[in-house]
């Protein structure tokens, strides 16, 4: 995750939260002590950039994983802790404030003697509504009041997002869905980590259902039946891999044609249950999981799908009930990543407090933590990287002048955003009581469904973020044409003021441009300036392009994870081109300043290279082996090893700085090299 933009966004990294640039600076921004200086960069660079630190810095129990971003935000959620514990404690707060607003959710959801006492009371009558159900019209009418209050959302996603073809409407669209499990692999694979998981989802399963009043012979029972549901439903859904395809996932019907395709699903008179009038089309990700969905209304019985029901009432609310629903919930948690102890409560509910009223907190986090300067000096940097962007598109060799123009029209189309949005959400008619936990959760899903499907039949808001001010993170999104570079990123390893331009362009300048190179990739490749899902290459063009994807597909191939698991291609090409088109872009930027064109060392570094460690300290890190077996289906971005090496290979740059010769483990022969933006 996770507040999520309406429209497809390509992400950077780890989804993470952040502190203030002045507060984490270290002594030194290229510390020997981190590195392995025993290896050769040539052999391993990940190693001699950042063994040292890999060593000292294992896996925490409360984690799955550690690295720079995990530093960060660890760092961060104690700065939004301060915040929450200062807003909850401040009775002197306003009725409405925002101050209030921010302390009365997060007293609430901390107040753990309330929860404790009331078990799972505050779910009862969810499931005694779905017992009265008597037939299948029922099934989805109930299924459609889940969705809009928030409570869960069963069968399928159903959202309201930009047109990708027309970007200045809204539509309605619907998406596969249904399943619990990361990925629909694990329901249909029977590998040996694939059947530890879904045995372990089997036992949260009974657990639940134990929990709220099922004999173990009924628990049982009902465990197989949400699992044989999940499964045709894993089995009627696209790949990932399949569903970067913008064309693919693009079917746009009539409400009247799509309804004749599943006369299960009269969509006629379903829009107006999901609260949606006067629409005559929708967007439709996966038909095929529809068309299958209809079948199963058929085929699954009514007490089946109640079942179904009460699971996705179950799973959604176990995590924010007494300890014996959370426990269960951790350890189902635990069997798929490998955490070994569960995350402290202050900090959960600090990030559920983020993920709920992230533009409230953002506005305490902004007021205490943000430094105007640090925006001057990414406009500086933004401004910096296009220029560099636009000197590699007019110097590439394979591109034709046509295409080139047509490229370099999207590249000034971009819009960046940095730090917050110019318009904070106001939340206005979200009712948050301070010792209602349960009940802020369920009005803030209301909330949240009523807003989204408000947007239909407005203009489309271009001042929205997809993100919370706090996150390390940073986007781009294909259908607004815009970067975009939250509060929480501007900060070391990724950017200091006080760091030479070295470190601020192997970091955050590396960040601008990936997220640049997303608007270039395989996917945002297919949106023209205006963000409109459209043809802008020559056909000549498109060839040599997709020709050198696969190269880049095959290079990411060939790297293994754990025992036999390899890195997917094809599921991370995006990030895989925007990790290469923006390093490459950020050195061209680096190469336009004073120290990029000076030989001058460092603390024994030439600018050169510490423009490379900078880049490859972002991605130093600790993965248990549960948490990098699921991340590998799951996540489109590569694993830190890989990221840190996968461009450089491919940069003649990085061969000169480090003296990387033929026999070198790393080394590729300069016509192998991959050269791409």
């Amino acid at each position: 995750m996770n507040i999520k933009l309406k429209s497809y966004f390509a992400a950077l990294g780890i989804l993470a939260a952040s502190y203030s640039a002045q507060a984490q600076s270290p002594a030194k921004f290229i510390d020997p002590a981190n590195m392995d200086l025993t290896v050769k960069p040539g052999d391993d660079f990940y190693k001699y950039a950042s063994g040292t630190w890999i060593k000292n810095n294992p896996v925490p129990a409360k984690e799955t994983r550690w690295g720079s971003f995990n530093a960060l935000r660890d760092f961060n959620i104690n700065a939004v802790k301060g915040l929450v514990e200062d807003a909850a404690a401040d009775k002197s707060a306003p009725a409405g404030s925002v101050k209030r607003r921010v302390g009365d959710f997060y007293a609430a959801a901390m107040d753990s003697i309330t929860i404790e006492k009331l078990g799972y009371t505050p779910i009862k009558a969810d499931l005694a509504k779905i017992k009265l159900i008597k037939d299948i019209p029922g099934i989805l009418d109930h299924a459609a009041y889940l969705r809009t209050t928030g409570l869960a959302s069963p069968m399928f996603s159903f959202s309201v997002g930009q047109d990708r073809k027309n970007v200045n409407k809204y539509l309605t669209q619907l998406g596969q869905g249904g399943t619990t499990l990361p990925d629909r692999d694990y329901y249909l694979k029977d590998d040996s980590r694939s059947v530890k998981i879904r045995a372990a989802y089997d036992t949260y399963i009974t657990t639940l259902f134990t929990l709220t009043g099922s004999s173990a012979a009924e628990a049982k029972k009902k465990a197989s039946a949400i699992m044989a549901i999940e499964k045709q439903l894993a089995e009627a859904q696209m790949a990932r891999v399949e569903m970067r395809d913008p064309h693919k996932t693009y079917n746009k019907f009539t409400v009247a044609e799509f309804s004749k395709t599943t006369p299960g699903l009269n969509w006629t008179t379903m829009l107006p249950k999901f609260k949606v009038n006067g629409q005559d089309t929708i967007l439709v990700s996966s038909p095929k999981f529809f068309t299958s969905l209809d079948g199963m209304l058929k085929t699954v019985s009514i007490a089946d799908w109640k079942t179904y029901l009460e699971w996705n009432v179950l799973k959604s609310a176990a995590p924010n009930l007494s300890s014996p629903f959370v426990n269960a919930s951790f350890a189902f948690t635990q069997a798929q990543t490998g955490q070994k102890v569960q995350t402290p409560r202050w900090q959960r509910m600090s990030q559920l407090t983020d993920g709920t009223i992230g533009e409230l907190l953002g506005q305490l986090y902004v007021a205490k933590y943000f430094k105007p300067d640090a925006k001057v000096r990414m406009t500086e940097l933004i401004s910096n990287l296009r220029k560099a962007f636009e000197i590699r598109i007019k110097g590439l060799d394979w591109m034709s002048d046509a295409t080139k123009e047509k490229a370099l029209a999207k590249l000034h189309a971009f819009v960046p955003k940095i730090g917050y949005p110019e318009k904070w959400k106001t939340y206005d008619g979200l009712q948050i009581g301070r010792t209602t936990y349960l009940q802020n959760l369920r009005n803030s899903g209301t909330w949240a469904y009523q807003e989204m499907v408000s947007q239909l039949g407005k203009p489309v808001d271009r001042t929205r973020f997809g993100m919370t001010p706090p996150t390390v993170n940073a986007y781009y999104s294909p259908t607004m044409n815009e970067i975009v570079f939250p509060a929480g990123i501007l900060q070391f390893p990724f950017f200091d003021p006080n760091a030479d331009d070295a470190v601020n362009y192997g970091g955050i300048g590396a960040v601008i441009g990936h997220e640049m190179s997303h608007g270039f990739d395989d996917s945002g490749s297919q949106y023209d300036k205006d963000g409109n899902l459209r043809n802008w290459w020559t056909p000549e063009d498109k060839v040599k392009f997709e020709a050198k994807t696969k190269a880049l597909g095959e290079q990411f191939d060939a790297y293994t994870v754990l025992d036999t698991i390899h890195v997917i291609g094809k599921l991370t090409m995006g990030e895989n081109i925007g990790d290469l088109g923006g390093l490459n872009a950020a050195y061209t930027a680096f190469k336009l300043t004073k120290q990029g064109q000076s030989e001058e060392k460092i603390d024994g570094f030439t600018p050169d290279q510490r423009f490379f460690l900078a880049w490859a300290q972002v991605w130093r890190g600790n993965v248990l082996d549960e948490t990098a077996a699921q991340l590998i289906k799951t996540d489109p971005h590569s694993p830190g090893p890989y990221r840190t090496i996968g461009a450089p290979v491919n940069m003649d740059a990085w061969y000169k700085a480090f003296d990387v010769q033929p026999g070198d483990k790393l080394y590729k022969k300069p016509e192998d090299r991959i050269r791409m933006w």
